[in-house]
């Protein structure tokens, strides 16, 4: 099984770590991966910002980036909800229909692609701590997912999983929305951040970093201290490499 990395603006320009645990990840799992070069943004900001012809240039970048891949995989449900969302921008396309089509449906977010594809649950992943999980929208209402990196979480040795209070709740990031809202925004992720101070978690694990970029800036201005990290990051936690067979 091959996978087409799609790395998203924010891992490639900010935290390429993620980056990095998410490939390690899933050749631990005996996924081959690679990196297609000509792939840029998923085109989210400028489309839904109402620049829907002019995003679409971007977009066809992307198809044709990942046209030969098998699967493509990204570690946040916001970009990936947004590429998903290409079949229905090009339906009336009669060149890039198909291609559309079949892109939108060969792309995973990261931990739905271990679990919904790989069918795997336990990574072999261990990580003493408290922790509480962050729903992102666009993963939960986009694509759907609201089982996966729960699943996945359950299985890490040592990892003690607290629920979030009103974990339906957006942080306030919504990428644009935080720019054009910043006051209602500013009011949401304060909702968020006690929400997560709450729980007494000294982990909050999110899958996209939008969302933990947002609140994990909140934390720092009030000066409260809590441990970020994207599910990836997580998940290649391993203490003992040998002891894993491949998928």
């Amino acid at each position: 099984m091959k996978v087409s990395i799609f790395s998203t603006c924010l891992v490639d320009m900010m935290f390429p770590n993620v980056g990095i645990a998410m490939v390690e990840c899933l050749e631990r799992l005996g996924v081959e991966t690679d990196f297609p070069e000509s792939q840029v943004c998923c085109g989210q900001p400028t489309y839904n910002s109402g620049y829907m012809e002019d995003t679409k240039a971007t977009l066809r970048n992307q198809l044709k980036a990942f046209k030969d891949s098998e699967y493509i995989v990204g570690p946040s449900g916001s970009c990936v909800g947004m590429m998903r969302e290409y079949k229905e921008i090009f339906k009336d396309d009669p060149e890039l229909a198909e291609a559309a089509r079949e892109l939108s449906e060969k792309t995973y977010e990261f931990s739905q692609f271990i679990y919904r594809v790989l069918g795997v649950t336990d990574v072999g992943a261990e990580l003493n701590g408290k922790a509480t999980y962050h729903r992102s929208c666009h993963m939960t209402r986009i694509l759907g997912e609201r089982e996966a990196p729960f699943e996945l979480l359950d299985k890490v040795k040592g990892l003690e999983m607290v629920p979030l209070p009103h974990v339906e709740n957006c942080c306030g990031f919504g990428g644009t929305f935080s720019v054009k809202m910043p006051e209602i925004s500013e009011q949401m992720v304060s909702e968020k951040v006690q929400d997560v101070i709450d729980t007494e978690a000294e982990i909050l694990i999110s899958a996209d970093m939008g969302c933990l970029m947002n609140i994990g800036g909140k934390f720092n201005r009030l000066g409260k201290e809590i441990k970020i990290m994207h599910i990836a990051e997580v998940l290649n936690q391993v203490q003992d490499k040998s002891k894993l067979s491949a998928v």
